[in-house]
């Protein structure tokens, strides 16, 4: 099973195995306002513990990268706990005021529950006294949220309102915090749930406060200036080198950095296509693949000024195999061509198959690929979509007949590496020896 699933139902269970002895699921007398008091406390439980982790996630925690595979991976399941807290939200908030509307349409009679005990803790006899107006902020914190994640999961949302929208579910994660910390029943604060439920909420606040003065990434980020743009017509590529102004701790082959060349855009992650030599040199190709990327050879300028932060993720072609298969399909070659460049410095003694199949030639593009794979000692297969036909496992086999001795890096469009996975774990290769970077921030 890969970690982000993982580390994804492993939170589910500790949330739900430290909820049950707090709140039995068996309530005694088991009416129906029972059972709506027990969902509505577990989506409750598990809707704020998966935003509070999201949350933490959001400030690309570096030290974690190894434990998934890389911030790509810590990105997905991002992805998939801000889905999860929608879906639970949605379910909590069903329980909650379904069953206001059905009391007030005479289809449920709200039970008598008699005087309360009286609350000798000050803080919770104000928690009480404050229950009505938590209810109201949550109930608009769950239509904001509703309304700000399906708007990060539209694709068709442009980029640039996604990232200040986004940021704005920092607002809506702290109404939340304040509606759960009111409205949980007292009992759990002395159970272990309370406990990790006040540390989650406490890291999720500060994550929160973080994103809210843009202040994620700071400590790793530098200033470059552009000093080359060259733009390959036939491919949509375009190149910007960098030297930069700033101390910069170097990265590996492969790894990404979050680049913002227009403020008003944000940082968009691209990854960084050179080799690092100390020097204070980098470049990147980026392709043109949306509105904003199509406008970059017109507004990409030398003698700009622009923002990095980085390095991140673990594409790093790290592994105790002899031989290695690289496939890149369109601007994916872009972590190889790093990759080239450090192997011509710097032999690992492997022996490396690159596959790089397009469907946009660039010849000048081509030659350069094929002079760096030359120099780095890596035969190269160039395979040109409507002239080779479409690139697949059996080509590769035969190909490289000895590919059980490989490992597989892959960098493309998602499709077509999850079917090269298949292709490839249905003849035997071993699930941890196909390595894709899932590029998809959002």
């Amino acid at each position: 099973m890969k970690p982000i699933k993982i580390g994804y139902l492993a939170l589910l269970l500790v949330l739900t195995v430290l909820w049950l002895p707090a709140d039995p699921l068996l309530p005694p007398t088991f009416g129906y306002f029972d059972v709506r008091h027990m969902l509505v406390t577990y989506t409750g439980i598990i809707g704020i513990g998966v935003m509070s982790v999201g949350m933490l996630l959001a400030l690309r925690p570096v030290r974690i990268e190894p434990l998934f595979g890389g911030l790509d991976k810590t990105y997905r399941l991002h992805k998939w706990l801000g889905i999860t807290a929608l879906v639970v939200s949605i379910i909590h908030w069903l329980w909650a005021q379904g069953t206001k509307w059905a009391v007030g349409w005479g289809l449920l009679t709200k039970p008598h529950k008699g005087p309360q005990p009286e609350q000798t803790v000050e803080l919770f006899r104000f928690f009480r006294s404050q229950r009505g107006l938590a209810e109201s902020i949550g109930e608009w914190a769950f239509y904001a949220l509703v309304l700000l994640v399906v708007l990060a999961l539209l694709k068709r949302f442009p980029y640039r309102y996604f990232f200040k929208t986004h940021r704005v579910l920092a607002l809506v994660y702290l109404a939340l915090v304040v509606h759960s910390v009111v409205l949980m029943p007292f009992e759990f604060w002395s159970a272990p749930i309370g406990l990790l439920m006040l540390i989650l909420m406490a890291g999720g606040t500060l994550a929160a406060f973080i994103s809210l003065f843009q202040r994620v990434g700071y400590k790793r980020r530098a200033v470059g200036e552009i000093e080359e743009v060259l733009h390959h017509r036939d491919n949509r590529v375009l190149k910007f080198a960098i030297t930069l102004k700033d101390r910069w701790p170097g990265h590996q082959a492969g790894q990404f950095a979050f680049v913002t060349l227009d403020p008003h855009e944000g940082a968009h992650p691209y990854t960084i296509s050179s080799a690092w030599h100390g020097d204070g040199r980098m470049f990147f190709l980026v392709k043109g693949l949306g509105d904003y990327t199509n406008t970059l050879p017109d507004t990409v300028k030398v003698g700009d000024l622009v923002s990095i932060e980085g390095p991140y993720g673990r594409f790093d072609f790290s592994c105790g195999k002899p031989r290695q298969i690289w496939v890149a399909g369109g601007i994916g070659i872009t972590p190889f061509i790093a990759r080239l460049q450090a192997l011509a410095k710097q032999p690992d003694g492997k022996a490396i198959d690159l596959f790089y199949s397009t469907k946009e030639p660039d010849e000048g593009f081509i030659e350069r690929v094929r002079q760096l794979a030359q120099r780095a000692g890596v035969r190269l297969h160039v395979l040109v979509t409507r002239r080779d036909g479409r690139l697949d496992g059996e080509r590769i086999r035969q190909l490289v007949p000895e590919w059980p001795s490989a490992t597989f890096w892959f960098c493309g469009p998602a499709g077509f590496g999850q079917a090269l996975r298949e292709d490839f774990k249905a003849h035997g290769l071993a699930e941890a020896d196909f390595h894709q970077e899932l590029f998809d921030m959002r």
